[in-house]
C-alpha cells in the first residue's frame, strides 16, 4: 500500500485498493476519510459539495441591486413625487393673507337729464394675523415633511429588504441549480456504469432498474432547481423596476454568509440613531407641539383694517374701518385641549417605538446568531461528512462490498444534507438582511 502526499491530502495508490472492497479495506478508507477521485483511480478528500457558480457577463452586485432599486424602482419614485407634494404645502403654509379691494357705487343715472349726486367708494382692506400663526404653521408644516421624509426613508428601507431578500434567493436558487446540474450529471454517469455492469453480468436486472428508478429524482431535482432560479430572477427584476424581465440578466453574490463584526450593543445604538421610523415618531412630538402653539395662536381675534375713498358727487372723502371679532365663546378651546394630550400622545409613542427598535434589533440578532451557528456547522462539518459517506458508498458499492439500497440512503441523506445546508445559509443571509433593516445601516 503505497500513500502519496497532494497538496490538500493523502492519496491512496490505485493498486491499494484495487479488487473486491472487503470490510478491512472498507475499514482502513472509512479511518483514513478518503473517497474516489473521479476519472483517477485513485481515493482523495473532498470538499462541501457546494461550490462557486460562474456568474454571466454583466452580472450585477447586491450593492448594485440596491443602486438600481432606489433609482428605478416604482413604488419608491411613487413615494419621492409624495414626498415633494407634502414639501410643496410648506410653502402654502408660509403664504401671507391676502388683502382685498371694494369698490362700490351709488346714485349713478345714465341720461341727459340726470341730476342725481353720484356716489363712489373705493376701499383697501387685510386680515392681521396676530400670535404669530404664520410661523406656529409653517413649524407644523415643516414637522409634516420631516415625518414624511422619515417614512419614504422606511418604505425604500423595506423595499431595499426586499431586493437583498430576493437577491439572495436567486444566488441560493442558482447555486442549487449547479448542484443540481452536477449531481445529475455525475449520477447519469453512474447509470451507465451500472448498465454496463448489468452486460457484464456483474449485477441483477432488479439492482439495476433500482439505479435507473432514482435518475428520475435527480432529474426531478433539476426541474426543480430551474424553475426556482427562474421565478427569483423575475422576482429580483421587478422590484428593480424593468418592465419585462430579462432572460441573460444574471447576479454575482456568495453563498455562504459572512461573519458580523460587531456586537449587539452596537448595533442598537445604530438602529437608534437611524431608523427612519424612530425620526419620524421624534418629529411626531415637534408637529404636535407647534400643534397646539397654533391652536393657542388661533384663539387670538384677528383685526380686519380697511382704509375707503368716497367720492360724493363733486365732494372727496376719506375713511377707515377695524373690524376685531368679540371671543367672548369661542376661544378654540377644544382644539387647544386636543392638541396638548395628542402631543404628550406622541411623546408615549416615542417612548414605545424606542424599546420596540431595541427589541427588534435583539430578535434579528438572536436569529442571526442561531442561523449563523447552523450554517457554520454545516458549512465546516456535515457537508464534508455527507459527501464522504457518498464517495465512499459509492466505491464499496462499485467494488462489491455494499448494498445498492444502501448507496442509495447514502444518495438521499446527501441530498438531503446539501439542500438542508443551502437552506441553512439562506436563512443566515436573510437574518442578515433582517438586522439590516432593523438597523437601517448596511450589514456587513
Amino acid at each position: 500500500m503505497q500513500w502519496k502526499r497532494t497538496d490538500r491530502s493523502f492519496v491512496l495508490s490505485a493498486q491499494a485498493v484495487a479488487g473486491p472492497m472487503t470490510k478491512a479495506r472498507l475499514r482502513v478508507v472509512l479511518m483514513a476519510g478518503l473517497v474516489l477521485l473521479p476519472g483517477s483511480g485513485a481515493l482523495l478528500a473532498q470538499t462541501a459539495p457546494v461550490g462557486p457558480v460562474t456568474p454571466a457577463a454583466g452580472a450585477i452586485t447586491m450593492q448594485e441591486a440596491v443602486d438600481l432599486a432606489r433609482a428605478k424602482n416604482p413604488a419608491l419614485l411613487a413615494a419621492q413625487q409624495n414626498l415633494l407634494s407634502v414639501k410643496a404645502q410648506e410653502i402654502q403654509a408660509g403664504l401671507r393673507v391676502n388683502p382685498y379691494l371694494n369698490i362700490t357705487g351709488s346714485n349713478v343715472t345714465l341720461g341727459e337729464h340726470a341730476d342725481n349726486p353720484y356716489n363712489y367708494t373705493v376701499g383697501v382692506g387685510r386680515l392681521f394675523e396676530r400670535g404669530d400663526k404664520r410661523r406656529w404653521r409653517l413649524d407644523s408644516a415643516k414637522a409634516v415633511t420631516g415625518q414624511t421624509d422619515a417614512l419614504y426613508h422606511s418604505q425604500e428601507q423595506q423595499t431595499i429588504l426586499a431586493v437583498k431578500q430576493a437577491f439572495t434567493n436567486f444566488v441560493i436558487a442558482k447555486a442549487a441549480k449547479k448542484l443540481a446540474d452536477d449531481n445529475l450529471s455525475d449520477y447519469k454517469r453512474e447509470v451507465e456504469i451500472g448498465r454496463e455492469r448489468l452486460k457484464a453480468g456483474d449485477i441483477a436486472k432488479l439492482d439495476f432498474e433500482r439505479l435507473d428508478l432514482q435518475l428520475a429524482q435527480f432529474e426531478s431535482d433539476e426541474a426543480a432547481a430551474v424553475t426556482n432560479a427562474q421565478q427569483a430572477s423575475v422576482q429580483l427584476q421587478v422590484l428593480l423596476g424593468y418592465e419585462r424581465p430579462r432572460a441573460d440578466f444574471d447576479v454575482v453574490g456568495e453563498v455562504v454568509p459572512p461573519v458580523i463584526s460587531t456586537t449587539m450593543q452596537d448595533l442598537e445604538q445604530k438602529a437608534l440613531a437611524a431608523r427612519p421610523d424612530y425620526r419620524a415618531a421624534q418629529l411626531s412630538v415637534t408637529a404636535a407641539d407647534a400643534n397646539v402653539k397654533l391652536a393657542y395662536a388661533n384663539g387670538k381675534a384677528d383685526p380686519t383694517l380697511e382704509a375707503d375713498y368716497d367720492r360724493n358727487g363733486v365732494d372727496n372723502s376719506v375713511g377707515f374701518s377695524i373690524n376685531i371679532p368679540l371671543r367672548f365663546f369661542d376661544r378654540n378651546q377644544g382644539n387647544k385641549e386636543t392638541g396638548k394630550y395628542l402631543a404628550q400622545s406622541s411623546r408615549f409613542a416615542v417612548m414605545a417605538l424606542r424599546n420596540q427598535v431595541v427589541g427588534d434589533v435583539d430578535e434579528a440578532w438572536a436569529g442571526y446568531a442561531n442561523a449563523k451557528l447552523l450554517s457554520d456547522r454545516y458549512n465546516g462539518h456535515y457537508l464534508d461528512e455527507a459527501k464522504d459517506i457518498l464517495d465512499i458508498s459509492r466505491f464499496s458499492y462499485e467494488h462489491g462490498g455494499l448494498a445498492l439500497i444502501d448507496y442509495l440512503d447514502a444518495l438521499r441523506q446527501t441530498r438531503a444534507v446539501t439542500a438542508d445546508a443551502l437552506s441553512a445559509y439562506s436563512q443566515t443571509w436573510m437574518e442578515i438582511h433582517q438586522l439590516s433593516f432593523v438597523t437601517a445601516t448596511d450589514i456587513p
